[in-house]
């Protein structure tokens, strides 16, 4: 968050209401380790340059500027080449000779005569405080506050968290805009449901496609709600917030829900197409897929346990992804080999129904074009 200066209320009120804004967010249960790192009482010298004097020595102003700026800063003089190599020139003078206030008042600079005329004659200087660095963001002095949402918050939460303190502290010359990855995620609003929803018709198209069929797929997906609502759990169980990562473990759960779901809804098709019962059917094929699904599901499962309790630098990312997809799976396994059979039975019966229904219509339909006339009496028949 940058907290601009609008009204000209100055960098000692800015650095006040920062501070405000990071006492207040810590004891926020929403966000975390708020910090600003403005600060416009920092001690400093200041060197008071006697105008009318300097133009009564003969002294360029210029020079006592640029003496000052070499001597106790640098200089940039030139470049040179030596031994293949470019060189490059700086002037400033030793560190013994600018540690202490009183060095400033022994340096010389010359004067329209040739003469040496020393600083201290020329300027005082004395003691002060102000900014180190004044930042400006869109022309305004501002002030950044940084942080993190509290753990078990999302960081959508953090920036309404933020933007309520600001409204019950900011007075009206004050404002704020955000930066960094935050207005990038603001400016970006909210894809999630947009994204999950894609995948789904997806996965949804591709398998209308390979079933040729607008129903089938639906046995399929109806597992996808089993291993979102683990991975809610898991996360809710562990405190973790609902991240960015968390969202891309969401996503991948939809494929993997839909792969085992497909293990029992083809074999049952195939079974259903050999002539055998609806129910029967699915009772086959959960017992001839039963090994494979739980072998590919928990060696996917027991393959994310690393990430789950990932520790060191970046297990956070690592942390959110592992325990959404790692309990996800875990709930869609258990769930889906007794549910997704009765899916099945569902839909297919919903089809086998749809499709009777079209056939006796077709069949009523084409009765009174197949009835002739009955025949006369002489006329064979």
């Amino acid at each position: 968050m940058e907290l601009q200066d609008r009204g000209g209320v100055g960098l000692q009120q800015l650095q006040t209401f920062a501070n405000d804004m990071v006492a207040a967010g810590a004891e926020s249960p929403v966000v975390d380790r708020l910090n600003q790192n403005f600060t416009a009482n920092v001690p400093q010298l200041f060197v008071d340059v006697d105008r009318n004097r300097v133009k009564t020595y003969g002294v360029p102003l210029q020079s006592v500027f640029n003496t000052l700026s070499a001597n106790l800063g640098s200089a940039y003089v030139n470049d040179f080449n030596l031994f293949g190599r470019t060189w490059k020139v700086q002037v400033q003078a030793d560190e013994q000779f600018r540690s202490a206030v009183s060095d400033i008042d022994r340096l010389e600079v010359r004067n329209a005569n040739g003469d040496m005329i020393p600083m201290g004659t020329l300027a005082q200087v004395r003691d002060t405080v102000g900014p180190n660095v004044i930042t400006r963001f869109n022309m305004f002095p501002a002030a950044t506050i940084t942080g993190v949402p509290a753990p078990g918050k999302s960081s959508g939460q953090g920036v309404a968290e933020m933007q309520r303190l600001a409204g019950a502290y900011l007075p009206p010359q004050m404002g704020y805009q955000w930066s960094g990855v935050t207005y990038q995620q603001l400016a970006a609003g909210n894809l999630a449901p947009i994204i999950f929803s894609l995948a789904i018709i997806f996965v949804f198209l591709f398998m209308a496609a390979q079933y040729e069929s607008w129903l089938i797929p639906l046995a399929v997906l109806m597992g996808v709600p089993m291993a979102i609502l683990g991975a809610m759990l898991g996360t809710g169980l562990r405190g973790l917030d609902n991240n960015i990562y968390t969202q891309i473990g969401l996503v991948l759960l939809i494929g993997l829900a839909a792969k085992t779901a497909i293990l029992i809804v083809e074999f049952a098709k195939q079974q259903r197409e050999e002539g055998k019962g609806v129910i029967e059917a699915a009772e086959t094929a959960a017992l001839l897929r039963f090994r494979p699904i739980l072998m590919t599901a928990f060696s996917f499962i027991l393959g994310v346990i690393p990430l789950a309790i990932a520790s060191g630098a970046g297990a956070a990312s690592r942390v959110s992804l592992g325990t959404a997809v790692l309990f996800g799976m875990l709930i869609a396994t258990i769930s889906g080999v007794f549910l997704i059979p009765s899916f099945y039975v569902i839909i297919q019966g919903l089809v086998e129904r749809s499709l009777s229904k079209k056939e006796a219509k077709a069949g009523t339909a084409s009765t009174p074009e197949t009835l002739a006339d009955p025949p006369l009496a002489d006329e064979p028949a």
